[in-house]
């Protein structure tokens, strides 16, 4: 048996969008579906940075120590480093307090990005903090740090670690949120310099979803995750949802870039998803 409904906050191409959900099915109740739907977004949003992080880092002037603006990023990026091959290098994004939009997210705030070293070099970390940071209006907080760990030259590595993450949505429900991934690059490799080509899997990890009543749900993955740099969505694989009255699997779906997705309780009840 399936059943279609929309998720409580999710990313979608057009932006992150704030809609109801609803069930007529006992097997899982409000509060659930919430902390699915918020755990999908803060996954997404995570991602988002991440993406932002790499596009800033790569394409801006290493030397330069002025405001500039890059391709694809509305906002101001200030780089900080004491001499042209040093690091620390930091770079500021300043979306502003009003905001700007790029491909209809807007985003308000700072994101504050910490290079220890060139990101495609082993040990080199890129530290992410949100200051005063929103995507339409809901609020993100917390670090994210995103380590290359490669071991073998030809399957760039890096884990991504959340500490301190916090999600308010747009009617201000709060949802703490913590975590770490191993990410894989399957695709690109041989054009380090070169984003758009680059696909990556999520192969282990898990992040636990906290909401203000102390419910907590834990994502695990279950079969490796692969998201494509030219594409917002996760295309393919499983994660396993435990928590509450869920317990399940989403499935991304056979690699196309698409919003849909499905959730199927441990009970066979299926729900197809869309962000």
């Amino acid at each position: 048996m399936k059943k279609t409904f929309l998720l409580l906050l999710t990313v979608c191409a057009t932006g992150l969008t704030y809609v109801s959900c609803s069930s007529n099915d006992d097997t899982s109740n409000q509060t659930d579906v919430s902390s699915v739907g918020a755990s999908i977004a803060i996954d997404a949003a995570n991602e988002m940075d991440i993406k932002t992080g790499l596009l800033a880092t790569s394409k801006t002037s290493p030397t330069s120590k002025n405001a500039e603006t890059t391709p694809g990023i509305c906002a101001t990026i200030t780089v900080t480093q004491q001499n042209a091959d040093s690091y620390p290098k930091i770079f500021t994004i300043d979306y502003g307090t009003t905001g700007c939009t790029d491909n209809t997210l807007t985003r308000k705030g700072k994101l504050k990005i910490t290079l220890s070293g060139p990101v495609i070099t082993t040990g080199s970390k890129m530290t992410i903090e949100r200051i005063d940071y929103s995507i339409n209006g809901i609020k993100l907080e917390g670090t994210i740090e995103y380590t290359n760990t490669t071991t073998i030259p030809t399957v760039p590595q890096w884990s991504r670690k959340v500490t301190n993450g916090k999600f308010t949505d747009l009617v201000g429900r709060v949802y703490l949120n913590s975590g770490s991934w191993t990410v894989k690059q399957t695709a690109g490799v041989d054009t380090p310099y070169v984003l758009a080509d680059n696909i990556y899997e999520m192969t282990e990890g898990n992040h636990t979803i906290t909401t203000a009543s102390g419910a907590t749900l834990t994502l695990t993955v279950q079969e490796s995750l692969v998201k494509k740099y030219s594409c917002e969505f996760i295309s393919k694989g499983k994660l396993k949802i435990q928590g509450g009255l869920l317990n399940g699997v989403v499935d991304y779906g056979n690699n196309d870039c698409d919003s849909k997705y499905t959730y199927t309780h441990e009970n066979g009840t299926s729900y197809n998803l869309t962000m």
